[in-house]
């Protein structure tokens, strides 16, 4: 998606806005054509949220070399910033499944059976 959204900024430039839209449609098309049954497949593991976050690490995993090789602007902080956001994103919607549940606490008449 990062190529069908921002390529034309660059390429297409001189060409009139429904051009540039017709061909980021033709790309998008073939980028949902794998999304939605990837998607399908996930959400038999992932919630719904999860899946998101993780679309979006793997956006601007593809957005930061995209824009720094492709477009030519300079990396900044506010990159590392944004990552570090992401990643705090990331452990708060899966940290359910990597740290582990406290136990239960005993009922009252599991305590009182056990004196």
């Amino acid at each position: 998606m990062t190529f069908a959204w921002y390529a034309h900024l660059k390429d297409m430039r001189e060409k009139p806005w429904i051009i540039a839209a017709l061909f980021s449609w033709g790309i998008a098309l073939f980028e949902y054509l794998i999304q939605v049954p990837a998607n399908r497949i996930g959400a038999s593991a992932y919630s719904t949220g999860q899946l998101k976050i993780l679309q979006e690490v793997i956006t601007l995993s593809v957005f930061v070399p995209f824009a720094v090789f492709y477009m030519k602007e300079k990396i900044t902080l506010n990159y590392l910033y944004a990552a570090l956001c992401m990643g705090g994103a990331v452990f708060f919607m899966f940290r359910d499944k990597v740290t582990p549940k406290p136990p239960e606490p005993a009922s009252v008449e599991a305590r009182e059976s056990a004196h």
